[in-house]
């Protein structure tokens, strides 16, 4: 491969901001095209894709026009860039290639165009320059592509694509069932019939949730194209993530490398209700009484975001504004997004306009309310302040800013529900404008993929479909990006519920990339195991591709397994069961020991199904239902994974007593997810939890000041073994080759 051509040189000379990662990747993605790895699933290697795996908002077009250039001296004349179906991605796409390329197009030896507005005939003389071509994956751009193919023949006969298509596993692949036969939609049809035109080309998707694309058979066959070319990626390519990057591991798990976000983290998320969410669905009025404005318990979570946001917003500009930056780059912004209805954006803009302008006269008036709004919120900021070792600004600036910013109206709120609102709002980078100091945007689906919102600090989330889908709820984060700065006044509004649940994807999300990462940095095989219960109720190996990515449990080392958010039933149902498990764990380990007791798993299931019909779920809007027939499935294939055969089937199993944790976090009330303590259970799994799992029963007072009902209660936690081999348990499959997950209506 060569390095030191043109287009790599040049490039590489005009950015030197850029990191060595970044050309490392581009060096590494060059080099898997040129010469994909071999496998013996597949005919043609040159024919499957490449994958660049990054994360949101994480900065992979800058890996991706890096890559094109490098390609451009390898032997690559003409280029296909692939955006989604979105005007305003389109346009930003097409202007972020011509801006980072214009060193090219000023020399006349690259163009870029959008194929809709490109030339309908090219001369050969055209085709000696580099031919870049940006179009929507939608029918009629995907057509013009195909005519240009056609049409072309003759001038690209020996010339070599590279396809790159951003955002991969959108609408690229998607299909539909029509009387029992698997049928592919429109957009991946067009693109697998505008390949099978070409004789030589490489294609590159470019994506942060690879699901799709990593679970689908090696090769598929659909009903409506006899030779559909296959999508499922051949090699993966980890695009770099740059100091600074916030993303979902900052909000939901632990880091070792930042300890001031490990104890930031419980002050990141504030809990909403399922009801206030509801309510701003539509328009009701009778929740709604605007003479009681700041007092209404029915919008309480979001009048506390609004404060929360003007209030943080103000407490990280004071001191840079005082250290000498301009206020015109002390912007921020904040973001609404629950529906995907227009009706519920409008009732929305409308609730949020009537509460600043009551925030105004409240302030006017020094309202007692508003007073102790605005020292609460500024409380909580200062103690996330401190944690993070940024200065805090005194409480009387503060409000005198907040004052300030309400009176000059230099808060402002804006409904983005259109791809036509959106494309009036960006910026030459693409980014939503920030027009004032403090900028609320309301609005749905079109805000998420490729959409960069700066300095975002406040995001209220409410979206919960039936069966949420792995990559778009990922996706619609559009706080994640380059905002360690400002992490310290960020804050995360949802439901509890919502909140378990993307913290599971998270996790999904973390096994896989982590997989990945070891296979290419050769720390082991990399490989992601799938299993699944058979019918007979054993643990089997399971397809990839028959796994709903949302329906998931990841195998790690050192996984915790345990109920969050449940409630003990009545003292009279269960105070009997409590004192049986009293003797029967008295007898089997003791409590409170300085060693956990080895014991088969059937022993452990059994104290599992006595303590489950101790428990109950608590509202779904609040927690995620605990599945105990996992937690059984789990443990019993955790135990066959030890090494030593004399202790398979086994587990570790430690019990306390004298426990009085309280149901839900004195910090922020949400629901306690650690009855564990890394000083107790922590050093136990450590030394003891090698080749077998442990299982912890804690046994709690269950006190009524503790939000229980009154009655000890078990609290049990699994934790797998160190030597876990890393599995993704799938709680439900399907049936079919297709995964559900991708079919549509």
């Amino acid at each position: 491969m060569k390095t030191d051509g043109y287009f790599y040189t040049e490039f590489k000379k005009n950015n030197p901001g850029y990191s060595q990662e970044t050309f490392r990747a581009a060096e590494d993605a060059v080099s898997k095209l040129l010469n994909p790895p071999t496998s013996d699933r597949v005919r043609n290697p040159m024919e499957h894709p490449g994958v660049l795996l990054g994360k949101v908002q994480s900065g992979k077009t800058r890996t991706y026009v890096t890559v094109l250039t490098l390609a451009f001296d390898n032997g690559y004349d003409v280029a296909f860039v692939l955006t989604k179906c979105s005007r305003p991605l389109l346009k930003q796409t097409q202007e972020r290639l011509q801006g980072d390329l214009k060193a090219f197009d000023g020399d006349g030896v690259l163009t870029v165009s959008d194929i809709m507005q490109s030339h309908e005939t090219y001369r050969a003389a055209e085709f000696d320059q580099k031919l870049i071509f940006v179009c929507k994956k939608e029918d009629d751009n995907l057509n013009r592509l195909r005519d240009f193919v056609i049409n072309h023949q003759k001038h690209l006969t020996g010339k070599k694509i590279l396809f790159i298509d951003d955002e991969g596993d959108t609408a690229s692949v998607s299909y539909c069932r029509r009387e029992g036969e698997v049928f592919a939609n429109v957009i991946p049809t067009q693109i697998s019939d505008i390949r099978g035109l070409l004789s030589s080309y490489s294609y590159l998707s470019v994506t942060a949730t690879p699901y799709s694309l990593y679970l689908q058979p090696t090769n598929v066959e659909v009903y409506n194209v006899s030779s559909f070319k296959p999508v499922r990626p051949l090699f993966t390519v980890l695009t770099p993530i740059g100091e600074g990057y916030i993303g979902g591991e900052a909000i939901f798990r632990t880091q070792e490398h930042d300890p001031k976000l490990n104890a930031l983290r419980p002050h990141l998320f504030i809990p909403i209700r399922q009801d206030e969410v509801e309510r701003l669905k539509k328009q009701d009025r009778r929740s709604f009484r605007e003479e009681n404005i700041l007092a209404n318990g029915n919008y309480e979570g979001f009048c506390t975001a609004l404060i929360n946001f003007i209030v943080g917003g103000a407490m990280a500009r004071i001191p840079k504004k005082e250290a000498g930056t301009p206020g015109g780059k002390l912007r921020y912004a904040f973001v609404v997004h629950t529906e995907m209805a227009k009706l519920s954006h409008s009732w929305q803009v409308d609730l949020a306009e009537e509460y600043i302008a009551a925030f105004k006269v409240a302030t006017e008036t020094e309202n007692a309310v508003m007073k102790k709004l605005l020292r609460h919120s500024y409380d909580q900021f200062a103690a996330t302040l401190r944690i993070d070792e940024k200065p805090v600004p005194a409480y009387e600036k503060v409000v005198e800013e907040v004052h300030r910013a309400l009176r000059d109206e230099d808060i402002a709120i804006t409904k983005v529900n259109s791809e036509k609102d959106l494309i009036s709002l960006l910026d030459l980078t693409g980014q939503l404008k920030l027009r004032v100091t403090y900028n609320i945007f309301i609005g749905g689906q079109v805000m998420d993929r490729g959409v960069t919102i700066g300095n975002l600090i406040g995001f209220y989330y409410g979206r919960r479909p039936k069966r949420a889908q792995q990559d778009t709820v990922i996706q619609h984060q559009r706080m994640y990006g380059y905002r360690r700065e400002d992490i310290a006044v960020t804050r995360l509004y949802t439901t509890s519920g919502i909140f378990q649940t993307m913290a599971r994807m998270e996790e999904f999300d973390h096994a896989l990339r982590e997989s990945v990462r070891k296979q290419l940095e050769g720390g082991g095989d990399g490989s992601v195991h799938f299993i699944q219960r058979s019918q007979d109720g054993k643990i089997i190996p399971c397809s990839p591709n028959k796994v709903l990515a949302s329906q998931t449990e990841v195998l790690r080392s050192g996984k915790r397994i345990l109920p969050i958010g449940f409630q003990t039933k009545y003292k009279t149902e269960i105070a009997g069961v409590v004192s049986d498990l009293d003797r029967g764990i008295g007898s089997i380990c003791g409590f409170n020991q300085d060693a956990p007791t080895l014991v088969s798993v059937q022993t452990g299931i059994q104290l599992l199904k006595r303590i489950s019909i101790t428990l109950e779920n608590g509202p779904e809007d609040e927690a995620s239902p605990f599945d105990w027939s996992v937690a059984y499935d789990v443990m019993a294939h955790l135990s066959e994974q030890s090494s030593n055969n004399i202790n398979k089937g086994k587990i570790w199993l430690w019990t306390a007593r004298g426990r009085e944790l309280g149901r839900k976090k004195q910090c922020n009330k949400i629901f306690q997810d650690s009855p564990d303590s890394p000083q107790t259970e922590g050093k136990l799994w450590s030394k003891y939890a090698i080749d077998n799992p442990i299982l912890f029963l804690l046994r709690q007072e269950g006190g009524e000041t503790q939000g229980w009902r009154g009655c000890p209660f078990y609290w049990p936690v699994m934790q797998s073994q160190k030597n876990t081999l890393t599995s993704v348990y799938a709680t439900e499959t399907i049936q079919n080759e297709i995964p559900s997950s991708l079919l549509v209506a």
